[in-house]
């Protein structure tokens, strides 16, 4: 059963677009992308409030995230959220395969 973390960070005056840009330019979302376990790890932008940037971060397990928060790669993470002074909030979910009485609604 994987785990989906969604963390949106909200900022002022474009600063969690620039704490995305320096996350990537940094080499961190590919380091964090190669880790065991990620599924995927993707930023996107509110079209409602440019301000906010969502965070869909997938993992296969708990233990991948536990082992992910260990890394000396979180202090560094949240530094740059100190520096963009970023406010966050998380929502988790569990999730199973799409089960195939769904897959009639889902357009490929």
């Amino acid at each position: 059963m994987s785990i989906t973390v969604n963390l949106r960070y909200k900022g002022k005056d474009g600063s969690a677009k620039l704490f995305v840009e320096e996350m990537i330019s940094s080499g961190t979302v590919d380091k964090i992308r190669a880790e065991e376990g990620n599924l995927r790890y993707e930023y996107y932008q509110s079209i409602d409030d440019p301000e906010t940037i969502l965070l869909i971060d997938s993992w296969e397990n708990q233990e991948a995230i536990d082992n992910h928060h260990a890394t000396p790669m979180m202090e560094a993470i949240a530094t740059l959220r100190e520096k963009y002074d970023l406010h966050m909030t998380v929502e988790r979910y569990k999730s199973d395969a799409v089960p195939e009485t769904e897959n009639r609604f889902i357009r490929h």
